[in-house]
């Protein structure tokens, strides 16, 4: 009986272990911290062997294969062992694909990926197809597999599960775009992070799909020198397309093949230049898998956004409270300010993953009154705005940075909490601080 090492008992963690056990491998799962209770039960219930708070190397080494959870470098001594030895080392994302034979929708991206899943999933869902969402986002994939298999799957991939692939291809894959982000797990070297992202097309063939920013340059120079073999749909909202989705007068048009489609953007759901691009990417999959045109129309008008993305929490005295919580860099932070209208008093700080705000500086000069610094060490924000703004307040605790920006702004103005850096210096995570932030403003 082949043997299945799992390491990590969290949500991807223990969907494989389930799918495993049921295709007849010996499993263990293996975390080097405490597996939460009701991963536990979960393993109880299968009789999977587990443990927690350790890894025992022996158990781990004399694997078939393994799946390690994303969170997990490569570098850690355990998995260079394991690749010494020559066991396969995968992501969920692997494991699972070799069991399902469902269209693979892959979505990957530094920015606008959960949104795009979530839309993409949206439409296909407003089709009728039999479709489930995974990956980053929501339930474990191989859990999806094991319990009841789809006909189609959306699945928002990071760069960390690509690293992770040998097989994996999906039918289309979509590329939101690349800005430096997580550099630390990529030795801080743009060009390796670039490549990790592009491993999502890596499998395709001409009969598969890559969807893409065409106004990326950064994705446009990679394809230039990296040639790949899948039919390119680029989308654009600069340049006018032969073929794929661009803007033209307030309209976006999707041409493929023989088919084109037109929709006016004053009636969507999400607002933004980069919702657009969104919008363009998932309109383009469901265009692909024939989902009919006023069936995309009415879709996109009706979609929920994702929480804690620009989010609107409440008007107070005329002054709207935005939850952009999931901005845990600069470029999610740079689309928020950009589509702000009014004037603005912006929450920014955290725990710094090597940002550079310089590229805020053009949007916080026109769009910014008041910045209130949560975080921390907010040294480097208050020296890169500190002559930007005419106020600048350092606050340590969510509730106080709500009751400063509650006396700051004015009537008309908006409140925006998009840190640009990640959570955990004084939340558990961006949802916890996004739940924060709606929960001090319901209590002003």
């Amino acid at each position: 009986m082949e043997r299945l090492v799992v390491l990590g008992g969290g949500e991807s963690g223990v969907g494989t272990a389930i799918l495993g056990k049921q295709k007849g491998y010996k499993v263990f799962v293996s975390d080097k911290g405490k597996i939460k209770q009701k991963y536990k039960d979960v393993l109880l219930h299968f009789e999977i062997d587990w443990e927690e708070e350790k890894h025992t190397e022996h158990l781990v080494l004399s694997a078939n294969i393994v799946m390690k959870s994303p969170g997990i470098p490569d570098s850690v001594p355990l998995v260079t062992k394991l690749v010494k030895k020559g066991i396969p080392v995968v992501s969920e994302i692997e494991f699972a694909t070799r069991y399902t034979n469902a269209v693979i929708i892959g979505i990957t991206g530094s920015n606008g990926k959960t949104t795009t899943t979530m839309l993409t999933n949206h439409l296909l869902k407003q089709g009728n197809l039999h479709v489930g969402m995974a990956g980053n986002i929501g339930d474990s994939y191989a859990k999806m597999v094991a319990n009841r298999d789809f006909d189609y799957y959306v699945l928002e991939i990071s760069s960390f599960q690509l690293d992770g692939i040998v097989d994996f291809k999906p039918h289309i894959a979509i590329l939101t775009n690349i800005t430096p982000d997580h550099l630390d797990r990529y030795e801080y070297r743009f060009e390796n992070y670039i490549a990790s992202k592009f491993r999502i097309a890596m499998n395709q063939t001409k009969e598969d799909y890559l969807i893409y920013d065409a106004d990326d340059e950064v994705i446009t120079d990679w394809l230039r020198k990296n040639p790949i073999q899948s039919k390119l749909l680029p989308f654009s909202i600069k340049s006018e397309l032969m073929e794929g989705a661009y803007l033209k007068n307030e309209e976006i048009i999707i041409k493929i093949k023989n088919n084109t489609i037109k929709m006016t953007t004053d009636t969507l759901a999400l607002e933004g230049k980069h919702n657009l691009k969104n919008t363009m990417a998932a309109s383009t999959v469901a265009t692909l898998v024939n989902i009919r045109k006023e069936v995309i129309r009415e879709s996109i008008q009706n979609f929920q956004g994702a929480a804690h993305r620009l989010e609107k929490v409440l008007k107070i005295h005329h002054v709207q409270y935005i939850n952009d919580s999931k901005a845990t860099n600069v470029n999610a932070t740079y689309y928020a300010l950009d589509s702000m209208k009014t004037p603005t008093v912006w929450i920014v700080g955290g725990q710094d993953k090597g940002n550079d705000y310089k590229e805020l500086m053009p949007m916080v000069r026109e769009k910014v009154k008041a910045i209130i610094c949560l975080g921390l060490d907010n040294t480097k924000i208050k020296d890169v705005f500190g002559n930007a703004v005419d106020l600048m307040v350092e606050t340590f605790a969510m509730e106080e940075a709500v009751k400063v920006a509650y006396k700051i702004a004015e009537r008309g103005d908006t409140v925006l909490l998009s840190p640009a850096c990640a959570s955990f210096d004084l939340f558990e995570n961006y949802e916890d601080r996004g739940n924060q932030f709606k929960e001090a403003i319901k209590n002003l």
